[in-house]
């Protein structure tokens, strides 16, 4: 049977093809970009059809229908291994979004050996090249893996998906495949950074001056990070390496201006490696079948020992709060679940492992309240219900817009010393007095 002959006798409409799915059942929906669409609509309207459907997915970026048809999380269950901001707004609207703590390059392992059985994967897909492939577009952390998991495989074909070059495990071949789903082909999400802030351009001129030539950077998602993309793509830097797990509109203006070579990288040397990508579509455009660009399951891009083989990888990310001891927190405002560790501590490992490498956090010294009071993201202790996203043992160089502290090898009170010289200048005297009645205070210089 040819393949267009195994095509048209897989393809049925999204309908047809949520029949499979029965109560009990738990459901992979796709990754990032992926997630699907037209069978989310389909699935939606079984809703008084089933019972205890439970969901995986990753960063969605979708408005989804079944928690439209079941706000309160009845008969759906929505688990995500990473919130997105669409899924904080689902859980302002009072829709339970559950999470799954993890270490990101570890979720492939998670899915092959440790999660319950996946009774139907459903994914979007890129439409079939002329070998027989869906290519799994700008997101493979871990389809292959979910695919492998999963006892039925139904792909959503979206003409709008980039086709993303590898690497391995990038797409899934028809004889894989139970059903195909030709979907509505909606546009790729476009997700912009935020303008650079001042105190951004700031914290993004502290670490650059830290980078050299021939540097391989990873930049977290956020408007820090993104400020600092865009920095380098204005310096004098040159022949810098990519090898990330999220690829943003930075790296592209960076490859654009020159500075992104990648002729110095020790490991896909002139490649840009990755796992999955979100921005405008300017990303989307330059990704597509573009052999500069190479995207790798998770457990390849961010296992800290593959990082690590990078001479001088600068890794970038981003803090909610970070205490005097050190301790950072990402993803959390105290018990209120923000995000998730994501990539960020495997990246923090790599930075400090690589030969030359860095790895810096970054965060404004200050925030507003619900209050409309200004706070400190510098603090005595995390707060209360705060998630430690990367320890104390293994966060390096903290920045903020007064400046930038290492923490390692320092004791507690030099570390007491030097995160509140980086605090906003109106909070330093009750910082000192928290670590007065902490015991982590010895005065050795002048506070700045």
């Amino acid at each position: 049977m040819g393949l267009m002959d195994e095509y048209r006798k897989k393809l049925v409409t999204a309908d047809e093809a949520v029949k499979v799915v029965k109560s009990g059942d738990w459901i992979d929906y796709g990754e990032f970009n992926g997630a699907v669409r037209a069978l989310d609509k389909a699935l939606a309207k079984r809703k008084d059809e089933l019972s205890d459907i439970k969901i995986w997915t990753v960063v969605n970026p979708y408005p989804t229908e079944i928690l439209e048809a079941d706000p309160k999380g009845e008969v759906f269950t929505y688990n995500s291994w990473h919130r997105s901001g669409v899924d904080r707004k689902r859980v302002a609207a009072g829709a339970p979004v559950y999470y799954s703590p993890i270490k990101y390059s570890e979720v492939p392992r998670y899915i092959r050996q440790e999660i319950e059985p996946i009774d139907v994967a459903m994914l979007q897909v890129a439409p079939m090249d002329k070998h027989g492939y869906f290519n799994f577009g700008p997101q493979c952390s871990f389809s292959k893996a979910v695919c492998e998991r999963a006892k039925i495989v139904i792909v959503e074909v979206n003409e709008n998906q980039p086709r993303c070059l590898g690497g391995y495990e990038e797409a899934i071949h028809i004889s894989e495949v139970d059903y195909i789903v030709e979907g509505e082909n909606p546009p790729m999400p476009q997700i912009a950074s935020p303008p650079p802030t001042e105190v951004d351009q700031k914290v993004a001129e502290l670490i650059v001056e830290e980078m050299c030539d021939g540097a391989c950077v990873q930049l977290g998602i956020g408007g820090m990070p993104n400020a600092v993309g865009m920095l380098i793509a204005q310096s004098d830097l040159k022949d810098l390496g990519c090898h990330t797990e999220m690829l943003v509109d930075a790296y592209v203006h960076m490859h654009e201006a020159g500075k992104l070579t990648g002729a110095k990288k020790n490991i896909d040397p002139y490649k840009m490696v990755y796992t999955f990508a979100q921005g405008t579509q300017i990303l989307y455009d330059f990704i597509d079948d573009n052999p500069k660009c190479a995207i790798y399951p998770v457990n390849y891009t961010n296992k800290p020992a593959i990082a690590a083989l990078n001479d001088n990888l600068m890794t970038i990310n981003n803090a909610v709060e970070v205490d005097l001891y050190g301790q950072v927190n990402a993803e959390s405002f105290g018990t209120r679940h923000i995000s998730g560790t994501g990539g960020q501590l495997d990246f923090v490992l790599a930075g400090w492992d690589s030969r030359g490498g860095k790895s810096f956090i970054c965060l404004p010294s200050t925030y507003r309240g619900k209050d409309g009071s200004i706070k400190s993201r510098i603090v005595p202790t995390l707060s209360q219900g705060a998630i430690v996203t990367d320890p104390r043992t293994v966060a390096h160089i903290i920045v903020t817009e007064y400046g930038k502290f290492s923490l390692k090898g320092k004791t507690d009170w030099q570390r007491a010393e030097g995160l509140i010289n980086i605090a906003h200048p109106d909070f330093r005297d009750e910082l000192v007095k928290a670590a007065e009645a902490q015991g982590i205070w010895r005065r050795s210089n002048k506070l700045g």
